[in-house]
């Protein structure tokens, strides 16, 4: 009899630490992707996403007139088929990473033909576009996102949205 009453208990046991050691592999910040069409051309943007948390974000958590890689863990990847224009500057279809230099009105957003990179290390020797756009203010963002809230026949605006700093990147098909 006691072995019946000690199995249910070893399989609970173990389904407890099947359980934790799952949680322990789910990372913080999610991974995410957008693809959006824009006339024919095809923008993909994978990233990680994280949280606010309660924290004070950029000037605190990400200082202003650093570089920072606007995502967690791998950086943010902007694929295009096509070449576009970003803020009136061309970029040429290809796969980039994605980074940035936060101000507290003034953001730099940068491409970078190093597209598999890690988000602490910014590959400094492999710009291939820098743009100078200014941030807005919007409602809270729990969770960093990028999404499109226009589109229209040949242009659109994407907007990277984190806290209430929202930084609207115009783009535009050839």
């Amino acid at each position: 009899m006691k072995r019946f009453t000690v199995l249910p208990i070893l399989f609970f046991l173990f389904c407890l630490a099947e359980n934790e050691a799952l949680a322990q592999k789910i990372k913080k910040s999610q991974k995410a992707s957008l693809s959006q069409t824009i006339d024919k051309t095809e923008i993909t943007i994978t990233y990680f996403r994280p949280v606010a948390r309660g924290r004070a974000l950029f000037g605190e958590l990400v200082p202003y007139d650093k570089v920072w890689q606007p995502g967690a863990n791998n950086a943010t990847i902007f694929e295009v088929t096509e070449d576009i224009d970003v803020e009136g500057s061309t970029l040429p279809a290809g796969k980039y990473s994605l980074w940035a230099i936060p101000g507290e009105t003034q953001w730099t957003f940068i491409f970078s033909n190093k597209w598999d990179a890690w988000h602490t290390k910014y590959p400094k020797k492999d710009d291939a576009l820098r743009v100078q756009i200014e941030s807005e203010k919007g409602m809270h963002m729990e969770t960093l996102a990028y999404y499109f809230p226009y589109i229209e026949a040949k242009e659109a605006v994407l907007h990277f949205h984190w806290g209430k700093t929202i930084v609207p990147l115009k783009i535009s098909t050839k």
